[in-house]
């Protein structure tokens, strides 16, 4: 019986990633939410950085079902190149999970290695005791840089 490993995924704070990408030159970004929600709640800014952002729908809306080009989308936003480290963020981290396994999946088939990475808290960050996101934790509570079209 052949056994296919499980995709590896490490996880870090928004403030980690925001240090990764200050470091790499070569991170990249993942946004993974649907356009409505870069369009309404914003995204993340890297411009001061010097990195482009990928925007590719993990779900797509009206019934949030898988994008079945998820990994081709990404991959055909980075062209030729495969970096070393890819960043996945969503709203609150659940989608961004899903997405770094099949890319990092769709690598190891083709015998690449890129670490994947899930941005715990998402962009938004967890429910409240009041059921609001935006409070406790994420990426715009912690103060990064975000930009709203």
């Amino acid at each position: 019986m052949n056994a296919v490993a499980e995709p590896v995924i490490s996880e870090v704070l928004p403030n980690a990633a925001w240090e990764i990408l200050e470091g790499d030159p070569t991170a990249v970004l993942v946004d993974v939410r649907t356009k409505s929600e870069w369009a309404f709640v914003g995204v993340p800014d890297l411009s001061s950085l010097g990195h482009h952002l990928l925007q590719v729908e993990w779900a797509q809306l009206p019934n949030m079902s898988q994008n079945p080009r998820f990994v081709g989308e990404v991959l055909e936003q980075l062209g030729d190149r495969v970096p070393s480290v890819f960043l996945f963020l969503c709203r609150s981290g659940v989608r961004s999970d899903a997405g770094a396994r099949a890319v990092k999946a769709h690598l190891m088939a083709m015998g690449q290695n890129a670490e994947c990475v899930n941005v715990l808290g998402g962009f938004e960050g967890d429910l409240d005791k009041d059921a609001h996101r935006g409070c406790v934790n994420g990426w715009k509570v912690a103060g990064l840089p975000w930009r709203q079209s």
